[in-house]
């Protein structure tokens, strides 16, 4: 679990909303296992804490915790649901730029893909589908970051902003059909001052 232990340190960094009387488990912790059980196919609060409850001597034991019980589903819910998007994206591109970046055959590949989540278009309240934006080294198999498309653009301006943040050298970033537009790959075209 050495390994797990650079992550944990970045999940800690990740403010937790709770008050002090209410934070019987760490953060980082439920953080951590949450992926853990999502990574071993839970898809569901009640799974995530089935997936604590079955392994909480070995994750206790492991980690040096002393959990006497997993946490309630309901618990689960509410600390993953008042965290706050920026800062856990934050860690996790930290994370990402931790990783060993040397390519694993000469240059390294970016894939920048837009994607709409399932099941997120709400018809009765006229919201459209939410598109996401992700950044996938082919060569590690890793998402290196994720941007939120706005719901009245597109992929271009998101793209955009995203290389800038990631800030890429040396490295081949392929795109959809979609980018290849001359002013997008051009840039911004500057006004002369009168």
């Amino acid at each position: 679990m050495k390994s797990c232990k650079t992550f944990l340190s970045l999940l800690s960094t990740i403010p937790d909303a709770r008050r002090a009387e209410g934070k019987m488990y760490q953060l980082a912790h439920v953080l951590l296992f949450t992926i853990l059980a999502i990574v071993s196919g839970a898809n569901s609060y009640r799974s995530v804490r089935t997936f604590m409850k079955v392994h909480r001597v070995r994750l206790n034991k492991a980690f040096g915790i002393s959990w006497k019980r997993a946490p309630v589903h309901s618990a689960i819910r509410f600390i993953l649901q008042s965290l706050k998007v920026v800062e856990v994206e934050k860690a996790f591109r930290c994370h990402a730029a931790n990783i060993d970046d040397a390519p694993i055959s000469g240059t390294r590949a970016i894939a920048l893909d837009g994607k709409v989540l399932k099941q997120s278009f709400d018809g009765f309240n006229d919201v459209r589908a939410k598109q996401v934006l992700s950044a996938f080294a082919t060569d590690t198999s890793l998402v290196l970051a994720h941007a939120d498309i706005d719901e009245k653009s597109n992929e271009i301006p998101a793209v955009q902003q995203l290389l800038k943040e990631l800030g890429l050298k040396d490295q081949v970033v392929t795109l959809d059909a979609l980018h290849c537009q001359k002013k997008h790959s051009r840039g911004p075209k500057k006004q002369a001052c009168i």
